[in-house]
């Protein structure tokens, strides 16, 4: 701070701009108006004022200190330049000497040169980047942290300012590519599968805010109080409302109430009252600045439940304002709901009979949401990039959950073909429906057992509904993903007799904590690392947290007293790794005895072969175990050193290569030789073709979601399996790249069905 500068004021500068707002004067005259205010009050040379246009392009609009002839001159793009770095990062950046910064350009139309210390700050609204207000010195001094926040207060009014259209000209603002009457077609990430096809309903809860700066602020805490009162009852009866979602499904609901009485978050609200904000302005500053600082966190837990604040400082702020929610009415029959991102409850604001999809500019397949609309049955499409600024209220929108693509005012043809594509679905669901209570059994009269992959309480509704034979594979990471804080043994307990029940007697196998890698769970470190997928996950981390699997153990041992239990560890790469893990359940096993509980009526141990390592290693270890599941997803991966994610190389090789059958049946000979019971549970068991040719080679187990035991089920009834065994043999060390299409072509002359 300058010698002799008393502190700011934030009250005073607010005031001030206050009254620009009411000033009858023109867009441009207010926005030239607003940095003469702030030059004077934050004692600088300079104060600038740069906003985003189309192309990540920044202009100067606005400018007391550098020369006027720059303004709508000078541009910078996202990047360029301090200005530049400003909004890329999205945070404040504070220089006593802005020209040794590494981003530094030199523009000579602004007559910048004489200045040397620089303080920028980004204008946010919605957790978008509008533009950048700057103050400049010619001393080199660096600014306090009070004129830093200073400075961000009165960046947030401007960004609401500047985004209303108050500061600048609607025309002037950033053109929005694709709108018109034409189609248009976008990408986006699958989350959950289907098609569903209606009206867009733009999820527009933002609340747009009038008044800013607080006459009294004890009126305005006041007022906080009344609307979190309100806001908390509010949440309430919507959990008591939705007593037919399942207890995982409450848990998110729960846990997202919490974040409602978070005191970190309350407290820094009432501070920024305290400094002459409204209320529902202090509410906003606080969620930017919230939003900002995580943009630069890489965690997709902690960048999700960003959403989740995003979505309680928008119901505070409608409770704050008044604002009515849409009703019933007002959505469509056949309605497309589009959003950036929203939390759990949000998306249960609305009629879920009348949602036929959900499109996200963000969100990813742990975003609480995303895991709501699942439960619901509700095609949903992320990461589709300015979904909002290319869709209008009322566009007609096909979602493709299958495929992560939307179809936005598509023609008559595209429309037809999706039409015909659901109509195909229905009679399909139809036939395997009739299939039902029917046996998975060739032709030549050889049975296979079709099971279904679970990771929440709701998949298990499927289990009658497609006639599986059990539970092939139980995540039970899913729960432990859906919660803030590691659930305890009696929590353990309660879910996995629920499972039980709900399996009716069918067998479940329980596949231990498989997290890390992609799987981040909240309340411990990812470390950041380099390659996730091959790091501290699965076993790795409950053997070097052995409490994690003893009372992961615990849980399941009680849950099944009297009944049987199947437990498999995940990622084992060597026997001694397994040896480890089977000592710890043989000790949980003996301590619930010696404490009288009730223990299963028996306990089959397995592994998920994913490792290649293992293969070297099956002699030993199918000794030791009773039953052995092929995980083909990561197999495949390690076996192919392939990193499924990437789309460079993800369609590079073939599950049906002769590599990976040479492998697979190499494990089933052993299996057999052993008397162990094999399974597969992965993508490769859920698709007809790739199922025809694991049961050729010897596989009568197979575990998948419960959408494809229809198709495999059809499938397996129509083979003939000593024609398939015969057809495999004499491709056996063939040199292709895959033998998928010779096998289709073999399933198509012998009308199998694919």
């Amino acid at each position: 701070m300058i010698p002799g500068r008393s502190a700011i004021a934030p009250k005073g500068i607010l005031s001030r701009l206050r009254s620009v707002m009411a000033a009858d004067a023109t867009a441009e005259t207010r926005l030239q108006l607003v940095t003469n205010i702030v030059a004077t009050d934050m004692v600088a040379e300079v104060c600038s004022i740069y906003i985003m246009r189309a192309g990540e392009v920044l202009e100067l609009f606005a400018t007391k200190g550098l020369k006027l002839d720059a303004v709508h001159l000078t541009r910078l793009r996202v990047g360029e330049g301090v200005v530049g770095a400003i909004a890329a990062s999205g945070r404040p950046m504070n220089l006593s000497e802005a020209k040794d910064h590494p981003s530094y350009v030199y523009r000579p139309e602004t007559g910048e040169e004489d200045y040397h210390s620089m303080m920028g700050v980004p204008l946010l609204r919605m957790g978008r980047v509008l533009g950048v207000l700057v103050i400049q010195n010619k001393t080199q001094r660096h600014y306090t942290e009070e004129e830093v926040e200073t400075l961000q207060t009165v960046a947030m009014i401007i960004g609401e300012l500047v985004g209303s259209g108050e500061l600048i000209n609607k025309e002037e603002t950033l053109p929005t590519d694709g709108i018109a009457m034409l189609p248009l077609r976008l990408e986006g990430s699958a989350l959950n599968a289907g098609i569903g096809m209606g009206a867009a309903i733009l999820h527009e809860a933002r609340v747009v805010i009038t008044r800013f700066v607080a006459e009294d602020p004890e009126t305005e805490l006041e007022r906080l109080r009344n609307a979190l009162s309100e806001m908390h009852g509010a949440l309430d009866d919507m959990l008591q409302s939705s007593e037919s979602l399942d207890d995982e499904h409450r848990d998110i609901l729960e846990t997202y109430r919490m974040f409602a009485e978070d005191a970190g978050w309350l407290g820094r609200i009432r501070e920024a009252i305290k400094t002459g904000l409204t209320a529902e302005a202090a509410v906003q500053k606080v969620h930017d600045d919230t939003e900002a600082r995580m943009a630069q966190v890489q965690d997709p837990y902690l960048r999700e439940r960003v959403n989740d604040l995003q979505d309680l400082a928008n119901r505070l702020l409608q409770h704050l304002v008044g604002v009515e929610k849409l009703s019933p009415e007002d959505i469509p029959e056949h309605a497309v709901l589009v959003a950036k991102n929203m939390g759990p409850a949000e998306l249960l604001d609305y009629d879920r009979t009348r949602l036929r999809a959900l499109v996200l500019e963000e969100g990813s397949a742990t975003s609480h949401v995303a895991i709501i609309a699942r439960a619901l049955d509700i095609p949903v499409v992320g990461q589709v990039k300015s979904a909002l600024s290319r869709i209008e209220a009322g566009d007609p929108i096909v979602v493709d959950g299958n495929n992560g693509q939307i179809f936005i005012r598509p023609g008559e043809d595209v429309l037809s073909a999706f039409k015909n594509s659901v109509k195909a679905r229905i009679r399909q669901r139809a036939a395997y429906a009739a299939l039902r209570d029917k046996p998975a059994v060739t032709k030549d009269g050889v049975v296979v057992s079709l099971n279904v992959n679970a990771g929440l309480l709701v998949d298990l509704e499927h289990l009658k509904e497609v006639g599986a034979d059990g539970v092939g594979l139980y995540r039970t990471e899913i729960p432990f993903m859906a919660r803030s804080d590691i659930p305890g043994v009696e929590a353990q307990v309660s879910l996995y007799q629920k499972i039980m029940d709900e399996a009716g007697g069918k067998p479940v196998v329980f596949r231990t904590l498989d997290a890390g890698g992609d799987k981040v769970l909240p309340y411990w470190d990812n470390h950041g690392e380099e390659n996730p997928a091959m790091g501290w996950r699965a076993i790795r981390v409950t053997l070097d947290r052995p409490y994690l699997l003893r009372q992961q153990l615990r849980g399941l041992i009680r849950a099944c007293g009297g009944r049987e239990l199947n437990v498999m560890f995940p990622m084992v790469a060597e026997v001694a790794e397994f040896v480890q893990a089977r000592r710890l359940l043989d000790m949980e096993i003996e301590r619930e005895s010696i404490k009288g509980h009730r223990l299963p009526s028996r306990v089959n141990v397995g592994v998920m072969l994913e490792v290649p390592s293992l293969m070297f290693q099956l002699d030993s270890l199918l000794e030791k175990i009773d039953f052995l599941s092929v995980g083909s997803n990561d197999l495949f991966q390690f076996l192919y050193a392939v990193d499924r994610g990437n789309p460079r190389i993800s369609g590079r090789y073939d599950t049906l290569s002769p590599p990976m059958l040479n492998a697979l049946k190499a494990v089933v000979d052993k299996c057999n030789k052993a008397g162990v019971t094999l399974s597969l549970c992965g993508e490769m068991g859920g698709r007809p073709l790739d199922a025809m040719v694991l049961v050729g080679l010897g596989f009568r187990k197979l575990s998948m979601s419960a959408s494809s035991i229809g198709p495999v089920k059809m499938m397996i009834r129509s083979l003939t399996l000593s024609e398939l065994e015969n057809f495999l043999h004499t491709q056996a060390g063939k040199s292709r790249h895959s033998l998928r299409p010779v096998l289709r072509q073999f399933a198509k002359d012998r009308d199998i069905a694919l």
